[in-house]
């Protein structure tokens, strides 16, 4: 029990980016008991705990069940986000082996000259984004605008868009979709 209790305290301490210092003067227990309670070699008394739990803030309820271990792979290698684009249009997509996943996050390159295709695309959800670098036109609805970098875009899916890249150099943009697209 000690062990368990040390263990998620440490995970819940580093998760919070709190040091080992800061929490013992934050709750008044001296930091080499915090430090032997995070070994497993003390068990605190349910006081203790509470004492500590408040400084970070949390409850003890909240502790005891707080899953503190990512099922879901949490950081991704550049050779690691999967391509979702087609044609010469590339769509890296962070995330795509998450099963519960509820967005789509991807990162967008357009070559001159590509586009999301002739037909405009509606689907539910809303859509975000900011160009990187180079310049994309993006039609929603009856409304088209050019882009450069550092400029962005928000609107519901369900209005027929399309993004076009016109220019002589590659557009990339990063971009935010819900619900997640199912590619």
């Amino acid at each position: 029990m000690a062990d368990d209790v040390g263990a998620r305290l440490r995970a819940l301490r580093n998760l919070r980016g709190i040091s080992q210092r800061e929490l013992a003067k934050r709750c008044g227990v001296t930091h080499s008991s915090l430090s032997l309670i995070e070994q497993g070699k003390v068990s605190p008394s349910v006081s203790s705990l509470k004492k500590i739990l408040d400084a970070i803030p949390m409850g003890v309820g909240d502790f005891f069940t707080m899953d503190l271990e990512s099922r879901d792979q949490v950081f991704y290698s550049a050779d690691e986000l999967a391509d979702m684009g087609s044609g010469e249009v590339i769509f890296k997509l962070v995330g795509a082996n998450r099963e519960a996943r509820a967005l789509s996050f991807m990162i967008e390159t357009y070559p001159p000259g590509t586009d999301t295709g002739r037909e405009m695309i509606a689907h539910q959800g809303e859509e975000a984004g900011v160009v990187l670098e180079g310049e994309i036109e993006i039609t929603v609805g009856a409304e088209s605008r050019v882009l450069g970098p550092g400029e962005a875009y928000y609107f519901d899916t369900n209005v027929p868009h399309r993004f076009r890249n016109a220019g002589k150099a590659p557009c990339r943009l990063v971009s935010c979709c819900t619900p997640a697209k199912a590619f």
